[in-house]
């Protein structure tokens, strides 16, 4: 549950170099801070969350030291003012844990009551956090403490249904909650189900209001808001497609299909979908095809623009960074992450900096703050 200080301060300014001017402080002011979340049970794998920074001048990723206990980290959020951190515990006794982002200590840990949680989100309050818990097709709610910590679990929700893939559809897997861009309502999506299940939360409790329907063995992955809160895309895993979808409160409504990859003899599998700062464009993920897809946004609908080699294997994770500037992809079956400029007129990726090493990694979570 440690990290090493010494290495991390030194690669963040803190200290004499923030005392410096110049150069040197310009330098300091270009680093922002970089989580990676990973696995650690895997034959390989992390010691725990991975500590990082990125220039915000190139992209460029380094690693600075790992904040070590915390198992299977395979998603990894911020709280809403930036000084806490919270992963997920991918593990069949699932828990979820809290971390303080200026020491990088753990908190404290609660069980989630599901197996396997993989993605986690916070309430727009960042009062509440909700956990999905992809084994048991299940979501869990926990109050948020005033110190960071996490209390015990105060509601649990199970999902229900299967698909047509025996392997993979034979019950629910909750795979992503997300609330909408007002933060009226959360959307959780279900590999499992072929579905979208939208929540009203008030009063710290998720109520149902509406189940959308995607196609038999979609296996949808992941949903991403447009920025107007009246479009959503959701990343098919199981059939390599995404959807756009007309929303209103609470509700979804699956609209086009497209698919994600150009056909070929490696099965492909899309995990993380994105939409620009803009709305103008929407990117993905593809495992297989190892790419990230680009799409223009076409009123209701989307046009596929092109394909970038994720310059790596398997893209579990993709994210922007807070200026929208860079895009990161985690390339969990090559332990490396890569680093792409975003450019702002055309959207188009290129890949910027060198390939970053580290341990099966499945999610970067580059912060607000610095």
């Amino acid at each position: 549950m440690g990290v090493d200080r010494r290495r991390f301060l030194g690669a963040m300014g803190v200290g004499a170099g923030l005392l410096m001017t110049g150069g040197t402080a310009e330098a300091a002011a270009a680093t922002r801070r970089v989580f990676f979340g990973a696995y650690t049970t895997w034959s390989g794998g992390a010691q725990g969350i991975g500590v990082g920074t990125y220039d915000t001048a190139n992209g460029q990723l380094a690693t600075t030291g790992v904040i070590k206990g915390v198992v299977n980290p395979s998603f990894v959020i911020e709280s809403r003012d930036g000084r806490f951190l919270y992963a997920v515990n991918e593990t069949s006794d699932g828990e979820v844990t809290a971390i303080d982002a200026s020491t990088l200590k753990v908190i404290n840990k609660q069980p989630t009551g599901g197996a396997d949680p993989c993605h986690l989100t916070l309430d727009l309050a960042g009062k509440h956090l909700i956990t999905a818990d992809y084994s048991s097709g299940s979501l869990s709610v926990f109050p948020l403490r005033r110190d960071g910590g996490i209390g015990a679990r105060t509601q649990k929700v199970q999902h229900e249904g299967s698909g047509p893939d025996p392997e993979r559809q034979e019950g629910p897997h909750a795979h992503h909650i997300v609330f909408d861009p007002a933060g009226r309502y959360a959307l959780a999506v279900d590999l499992g189900a072929d579905a979208v299940f939208g929540y009203s939360f008030t009063g710290g409790r998720l109520d149902l209001v509406s189940t959308a329907k995607l196609a038999p063995g979609a296996g949808p992955r992941h949903i991403a808001f447009h920025p107007d809160g009246k479009r959503a895309y959701v990343a098919n895993e199981l059939d390599s497609t995404i959807v756009a979808c007309a929303y209103a409160d609470g509700r979804l409504t699956p609209g086009q299909v497209l698919e994600t990859a150009p056909p070929s003899a490696v099965r492909n599998y899309p995990a993380e979908v994105v939409v620009s700062g803009d709305g103008r464009f929407v990117y993905l993920s593809n495992r297989g095809h190892d790419s990230v897809a680009q799409f223009a946004v076409d009123g209701a609908g989307l046009a596929l623009v092109g394909h970038t080699p994720v310059g790596g294997k398997y893209p579990r994770h993709i994210t922007f960074d807070p200026s929208g500037r860079w895009l990161f992809a985690a390339n969990q079956n090559s332990n490396l992450v890569t680093s792409f400029a975003v450019d702002a007129a055309t959207g188009r990726l290129t890949p910027s900096g060198t390939p970053l090493r580290t341990e099966i990694p499945v999610c970067v979570l580059p912060v607000r703050s610095r």
